[in-house]
């Protein structure tokens, strides 16, 4: 990855923990942070143990990017710092971006969990930030790790001494359990078990989410604000979905990792070339500039739980939803909201991100089924405009189909 980016590469167990190192060592306690509200909360609560008030930003309702333009003047001149998201692999303004921070003199950190293929004005995501983090679950498909990236290559060792102080001890348990994981899940899938299997861990208790947004717990939030920054306080909402985040990775789990990592190359070519039949739909808007080869391609449609309803029907799974967005889920209590929540509220609830590998199928269950495409209420030119509020309502999905395994 040193290589590929041009830039010193520090290995974390998760993408996650990458954001909490780089955070600590970059925004001083109490410093406000700008960053999209349609994302995954897990990344709010990292933003949190940090010490730091997220300040939501405007996006743009055609592709859910940061619509740098529409950010008020005020809110720029308070900001310790940027946080990208490059939404599903649709790359942020990062060269626009990186531009504002230099001139107000606080770090740009990039959130390429999604994008460790995706390209912008010829340079790799990552490789604009002070500190990028990248995860290797997501395109790999290894399921556990990321890694942590510099500018500045004398900051290895620091950042990497304060990762080691968070670490968990390797457990021989969870070795075997990552070692196993697949053949498992393999299995449930083979016999269509699927539902009967989260339907048990439902019956245990030990469901991380009944809905698309793990439960805010506002209460107990609020008393974890108090003693941060701080891990632990918030270890019960950042493990969710990965509890293994700070363990410290055995030699199977990286030899497997390592394995993966060999064929990251084929792999973006086939998420490219499902990215670039799935756009030539009616369901996806153009963009300008080359595709990318996206983790996920955000389609947008008039019914998502429909269309969620008629893929699941044919046994493709919809994840990576981050409906309602931040400032609507959490309130004024824990974050700024967005100055423009209504195109957030769009984009969330009618993008429907889709595997780009398997875009055969799923250009034949939405042909088939009627999906009707969903356009923005505004075009992209009039952005920075002030529109109307619209009434924003939830939506209402089963378990099942709310995230991928």
């Amino acid at each position: 990855m040193r290589r590929r980016l041009g830039r010193e590469c520090l290995y974390m167990p998760s993408c996650r923990l990458g954001l909490y190192v780089a955070l600590r060592h970059w925004c001083p306690p109490g410093g406000r942070v700008l960053m999209s509200p349609v994302n995954d909360d897990v990344i709010f609560f990292v933003v949190l143990a940090a010490g730091l008030r997220p300040v939501q930003a405007p996006l743009r309702a055609d592709d859910g990017s940061i619509d740098t333009a529409a950010v008020p003047e005020s809110t720029w001149r308070g900001l310790s710092a940027v946080i990208t998201t490059n939404l599903y692999g649709n790359p942020d303004p990062a060269s626009e971006l990186r531009a504002r921070c230099d001139r107000l003199g606080i770090p740009l950190i990039e959130d390429a969990a999604h994008a460790i293929g995706s390209v912008v004005d010829g340079r790799a995501v990552g490789g604009f930030g002070d500190a990028s983090v990248f995860s290797l679950s997501k395109h790999t498909g290894a399921k556990t790790g990321g890694f942590l990236t510099v500018a500045d290559p004398a900051l290895r060792e620091p950042l990497a001494r304060a990762r080691d102080l968070l670490l968990e001890p390797s457990r021989r348990a969870a070795e075997l359990g990552y070692a196993l994981r697949p053949y498992a899940e393999a299995g449930v899938r083979g016999l269509r078990l699927t539902g009967a299997a989260r339907g048990a861990l439902r019956l245990l208790g030990r469901e991380e989410r009944t809905g698309i947004r793990m439960e805010l717990r506002p209460d107990e939030l609020a008393r974890a604000l108090t003693v941060s920054p701080a891990l632990d306080p918030f270890h019960s909402w950042i493990r969710v979905d990965l509890n293994q985040y700070r363990l410290t990775p055995g030699a199977l789990r990286l030899r497997r990792t390592e394995r993966l990592l060999t064929g990251l190359d084929t792999r973006l070519a086939a998420c490219l070339e499902g990215t670039q039949r799935l756009l030539d739909t009616a369901w996806a808007l153009p963009r300008p500039g080359p595709a990318q080869p996206l983790f996920r391609v955000p389609l947008l449609v008039a019914d998502r739980d429909a269309a969620i309803a008629a893929l699941a029907r044919r046994r493709i799974t919809v994840g990576y939803l981050y409906d309602p967005p931040l400032d609507a889920y959490a309130g004024e209590r824990f974050t700024d909201p967005s100055p423009r929540p209504d195109t957030a509220a769009w984009f969330a609830r009618h993008a429907l991100p889709v595997d780009p590998l398997r875009a055969r199928q799923v250009i034949s269950v939405l042909t088939e089924s009627g999906t009707r495409p969903a356009r923005p209420p505004l075009a992209p030119h009039i952005s920075a405009r002030v529109p109307r509020m619209l009434k924003y309502t939830p939506p209402k999905l089963p378990a099942r189909e709310e995230r991928g395994v």
